[in-house]
């Protein structure tokens, strides 16, 4: 049976749930009208509303609105990877943040997600060679979220930074996909190293608040990092990890710990 246009055409879940839940929003709270009629419904795709949000919240006297938004533009339309790992981050709230409930408050409120998204527009600056026009989004994320993120860093989808204060993530560092980070994480050097010097973050890692990382060393896929530790070594696969430093206490506990947001260590029974 031939497959009609409609039946292969994308369907854009993200945007259209964001569209429901902004219509739905401004009916249970008309004083929000402005706001959610200008961040969300009067764009045409997620890309679009997204620049807006980065043009809006960054603008200061040293760079207008207008500017920023041309910026975001280029970048969303240069790369559509920016806008489908923005899905992704928006999907990695909206599961593990049990504060989320729609998918229209990390777009709106959430300025761990903000900041990420404002990251992806620096490191694509980066990527093309505008690194001072990097630093400066750089810059601006930090004042306005709190967020130190470097615009060279790599940085995977599907990404959550749960109140991103304080969060700090160095020039070489690597995140993979899936991970989750807690507010005062940092992914940095330890003050000896030159060149390539910040932590590898595997996949579906769960790193818990205040935890520091330095050093290029590498965070196996699906570890725990314990909350407040200090990890100057090379984490295995699938460990829990804690202390300072840190050191490995036990098993993950669970397939991907970035999603199962469980920051409990077991304690070991005894005889």
């Amino acid at each position: 049976m031939p497959r009609t246009e409609a039946s292969i055409r994308s369907v854009d879940f993200v945007w259209e749930q964001a569209l429901n839940e902004a219509a739905a929003a401004i009916t249970a709270e008309p004083l929000l009208g402005g706001l959610i009629h200008s961040s969300i419904l009067h764009h045409a795709s997620l890309e679009s509303a997204l620049a807006h949000r980065f043009a809006q919240k960054l603008a200061s006297p040293e760079m207008g609105e207008q500017l920023l938004r041309e910026i975001a533009d280029s970048a969303y339309a240069g790369d559509p990877d920016l806008g489908q790992a923005a899905r992704a981050d928006i999907v990695a709230v909206y599961e593990r943040d049990p504060a989320c409930h729609r998918f229209l408050q990390p777009l709106l409120f959430f300025k761990g997600f903000q900041a990420v998204q404002a990251y992806r527009i620096a490191n694509w600056l980066w990527r093309q060679g505008r690194q001072d026009l990097a630093y400066f989004v750089q810059m601006r994320v930090s004042e306005a979220f709190g967020a130190d993120i470097h615009p060279g860093a790599r940085i995977g989808r599907g990404i959550m930074i749960d109140h991103a204060h304080s969060i700090v993530i160095g020039e070489t560092a690597v995140v993979g996909d899936n991970v989750s980070m807690l507010h005062s994480v940092t992914l940095g050097g330890t003050g000896k190293e030159h060149d390539d010097r910040h932590p590898k973050i595997g996949n579906g890692v769960l790193i818990g608040a205040g935890a520091k990382v330095l050093g290029n060393i590498r965070v196996g896929h699906c570890s725990r990092i314990a909350a407040g530790s200090v990890v100057l070594e090379d984490v295995p696969p699938m460990k829990t990890v804690a202390g300072v430093p840190a050191r490995i206490v036990g098993e993950a506990g669970c397939a991907q710990p970035s999603v199962m947001m469980d920051q409990l260590i077991g304690l070991r029974a005894t005889d």
